[in-house]
């Protein structure tokens, strides 16, 4: 439903009276209590609701921020911090957005890895792994049909499937259907593009608005160089991490099949389990899904490679948002962009079908399994239920299953 501005609140607020300490407060308690694809909305009511931004101003980032890589929600979230008070806010709204998830994530993944060698801990993980499957088979329906609008949007995608089964780098399948894209998927009519309104205005001072921005560009490529120097599985982590963050579109949920190929498929850092176990505490992690970039980077060196992991995974798009929300007003054409992104849209329903394949190999281990991940598809895909709420559903379930002894089920 959309909101009325007027009726939420009588005019927007002034950005230069915005204090940097009311965004950090406001998009943490969003990071501490939204779950899954509930987070843009609530963080669009938020900033209509404290007038922060208008209607206008909140549809032109959504737009915005589908039109170059990075997951959506984090990149929503700086867009907004930047329009209120620049790059510091930009940066304080998406520090506050991913601490709180962030720190669960760490805890969890100490947790696991502690205690993955107690009797209890692989059954439980066993129905978490199904849970997984039957919610990545939803995003994937879901994301076809949005995605595939046409026969070449699904050639695209079926060209994304074949090429991932037969082990072509991800990264390179993304780039293929930027480019195709490009060519054979520009909308018809709109030369124009978008219009962008209300934008900052420009300021005299070079200083003002362009090295702080080239100031956080330095410090990622920075810590890029810090990995390349590391020269070990942790810096190669972190580069791979880096280049999924500079050239993946969408959600956490799209993004995922480029993580797997390089993080299991390519260099065997986690094995599927617990590959799909990094999923499922991402999913039961309040923020973004993509946190569980922090448990892969646990897993391999501890506080401070799962710290190096999420800025590697989030900084790319994060200085591309800062730069576009600049340039925005000057993109008049966005035919080309906009064709590429649709290319790359329709690969990644691809892409989903094989991760979840791959996901049902180690989720799906007999009757009971197969059924708690049907289970899970029919409650997000047809019951429309939070994703917290089928996951706490489905473990009571499960533990239910693994109290009365079910084993020849489940196993």
């Amino acid at each position: 439903m959309s909101i009325n501005q007027a009726e939420v609140l009588p005019q927007v607020q002034s950005k230069s009276k915005v204090a940097l300490f009311a965004i950090t407060l406001a998009f943490f308690q969003v990071g501490l209590t939204a779950f899954g694809f509930s987070i843009v909305q609530k963080i669009k009511l938020l900033v209509i609701q404290k007038g922060w931004l208008s209607q206008e101003e909140v549809d032109e980032g959504m737009a915005l921020v589908q039109l170059y890589p990075g997951p959506i929600m984090v990149d929503f979230t700086a867009y907004t911090g930047y329009k209120l008070r620049g790059v510091i806010g930009a940066l304080l709204a998406t520090l506050g957005f991913i601490m709180p998830s962030f720190v669960l994530i760490v805890i969890l993944s100490a947790a696991y890895f502690a205690s993955g060698s107690l009797p209890w801990v692989q059954p439980l993980f066993l129905g978490l792994e199904a849970l997984i499957v039957g919610i990545i088979l939803n995003v994937t329906f879901d994301f076809g049909s949005r995605s595939l609008k046409g026969r070449t949007e699904a050639l695209i995608a079926l060209a994304a499937f074949t090429a991932l089964l037969f082990k072509v780098n991800a990264v390179l399948i993304v780039l293929g259907a930027l480019a195709l894209g490009a060519l054979f998927l520009r909308p018809k009519g709109n030369k124009k593009g978008i219009q962008a309104t209300n934008l900052p205005p420009a300021t005299k001072a070079f200083w003002k608005t362009w090295v702080p921005i080239l100031m956080v560009i330095v410090v990622i490529l920075a810590g890029a160089g810090y990995s390349w120097l590391l020269n070990s599985d942790i810096g190669r982590m972190g580069l791979s991490f880096f280049k999924i963050g500079s050239v993946a579109f969408g959600n956490g949920s799209t993004i995922l099949p480029l993580i797997q190929n390089e993080v299991l498929d390519t260099h065997h850092w986690l094995t599927p389990s617990q590959f799909a176990d990094g999923i499922a505490l991402g999913q039961i992690t309040p923020g973004p899904f993509l946190i569980m970039s922090a448990f892969v980077g646990y897993k391999m060196g501890g506080l401070g490679a799962a710290a190096l992991m999420t800025f590697a995974i989030f900084s790319p798009s994060f200085a591309m948002t800062l730069v576009f929300t600049k340039v925005f007003s000057k993109l008049k054409n966005l035919s080309y962009i906009k064709g590429a992104l649709n290319g790359v849209l329709a690969s990644f329903v691809g892409l989903l079908a094989v991760v979840v394949m791959q996901l049902g190999k180690t989720g799906i281990t007999g009757p009971a399994s197969l059924a708690l991940a049907g289970t899970a598809f029919i409650g997000v895909h047809y019951l429309k239920l939070d994703i917290l709420w089928v996951f706490l559903g489905g473990l009571m379930i499960w533990g239910g299953m693994l109290a009365l002894g079910i084993s020849t089920m489940i196993f």
